[in-house]
């Protein structure tokens, strides 16, 4: 967690402060002093992804509003949005989790909630005073899938049915010259495992990139892969917003080229040391585009 006062000119600096966890399992934070005469705003910048930094969070936001009395707004920038997959209830008994998430967040009070790449429209739904990022935005930040992409140079994969719309708005917004080709996977109703994967379109000869927002394990990338090279696909790039790669980057290795995330999810640092470790070949090229 990275927390920045910001004075009334937009100046941004950080705020330290200081944090640990008691053996009870508690989690304790406490600001070094500040200057809070010329403060306008604090922004709270964090990756959530356990739930001990969900209540630090929680900690946090209480700290800076004691320390105010509520005068100053908090906007708060959580690029990935925890617990955003399960957006409905399939099953009777179930928790709604991007619910109880939502409502935890927006407990908080804050002036802004920034987000990137929402998983569905559920999620920014439920938020009070959102800002969410489009992955279109996100991929104008990279210079290579940019030109890739206004050019015509690359076919864009739509992975599932799930993916199509926000696929189609990619090439919209790179003036329309990418080809999109839908794809899409059959399931086993009973165990979930994917037991076919069919490309609806040619890919001979052809550069795609695959764009989803969120990677797990892979399992659906490198099935869709396997068909993609197999059917002749010359190169393929997979776009991912947030790449939280719980197999590692091999499973990888032989089927997609180049992986493009952002760091939502970890640090670039962390990225790089996932790649030494489980790609020492280094067959799979990573690029991270930072915050």
């Amino acid at each position: 967690m990275t927390i920045f006062k910001i004075n009334t000119q937009g100046y941004k600096s950080e705020a330290p402060f200081q944090s640990f966890t008691f053996s009870g399992g508690e989690e304790h934070i406490r600001l070094d002093p500040i200057d809070l005469s010329e403060v306008a705003m604090f922004e709270i910048q964090e990756r959530l992804t356990d739930s001990s930094q969900i209540i630090r969070l929680m900690m946090m936001v209480d700290a800076l509003n004691r320390l105010s009395n509520s005068n100053i707004p908090i906007e708060l920038v959580i690029p990935y949005f925890p617990y955003a997959r399960q957006d409905r209830v399939c099953v009777e008994g179930e928790a709604l989790s991007v619910s109880v998430m939502a409502r935890l967040i927006n407990n908080l009070g804050l002036s802004k909630v920034t987000i990137w790449d929402a998983h569905s429209d559920v999620t920014p739904a439920l938020l009070n005073n959102v800002v969410n990022i489009p992955q279109t935005e996100l991929i104008k930040r990279s210079e290579s899938l940019s030109l890739s992409l206004s050019t015509g140079d690359i076919t864009l994969i739509s992975p599932d049915a799930g993916a199509s719309k926000k696929t189609s708005n990619i090439a919209e917004a790179f003036g329309g010259e990418t080809n999109v080709i839908q794809a899409q996977k059959v399931r086993n109703l009973k165990t979930g495992e994917i037991v076919k994967t069919e490309v609806l379109g040619n890919v001979e000869g052809q550069r795609v990139l695959i764009v989803d927002d969120i990677c797990d394990g892979g399992r659906t990338f490198i099935e869709l892969a396997k068909v993609l090279k197999q059917q002749g696909a010359t190169e393929v790039s997979l776009f991912v917003t947030h790449g939280i790669f719980s197999q590692g980057l091999g499973v990888f290795d032989g089927l997609i080229d180049t992986i493009y995330t952002t760091d939502s999810f970890r640090t670039a640092e962390e990225y790089r040391n996932i790649g030494t470790q489980n790609n020492a070949d280094n067959r799979t090229q990573l690029t991270v585009i930072e915050m």
